[in-house]
């Protein structure tokens, strides 16, 4: 029962940050997908790049603003900016998604820091 009320627990701390963090990761898995990402990121003209920095930027602010961790959309910001250089786009991109997605799955602590 107890395991069941900390997963309860975990569901109320879905912050829109944390939200965030989980939907740009997700978005920057896909993009560092060997010639998915690429045909994606042409097709669309670098549109989804400029999109990324934008989610980014937001992400950055709620989580300052809520007081936690940013250090993944500090790089998606880095990424979303040199993605535009084949291959070297690609590793930045997974490097992002990993670091999103694990700052997401963390546990709130009491002191949350970049």
């Amino acid at each position: 029962m107890n395991h069941i009320l900390g997963k309860v627990g975990e569901l109320e701390d879905m912050s829109i940050s944390r939200t965030m963090k989980w939907i740009t990761g997700a978005f920057e898995a896909v993009l560092g997908i060997p010639f998915l990402g690429g045909l994606i990121v042409l097709g669309w003209s670098w549109m989804p790049l400029l999109i990324m920095l934008a989610l980014h930027i937001i992400t950055l602010l709620l989580a300052r603003n809520e007081g936690k961790k940013s250090r993944g959309s500090i790089i998606g910001i880095v990424t979303s900016c040199i993605a535009w250089i084949p291959f070297v786009g690609m590793i930045m991109h997974i490097i992002t998604a990993v670091f999103l997605l694990i700052d997401a799955a963390l546990p709130r602590t009491s002191e949350q820091k970049i």
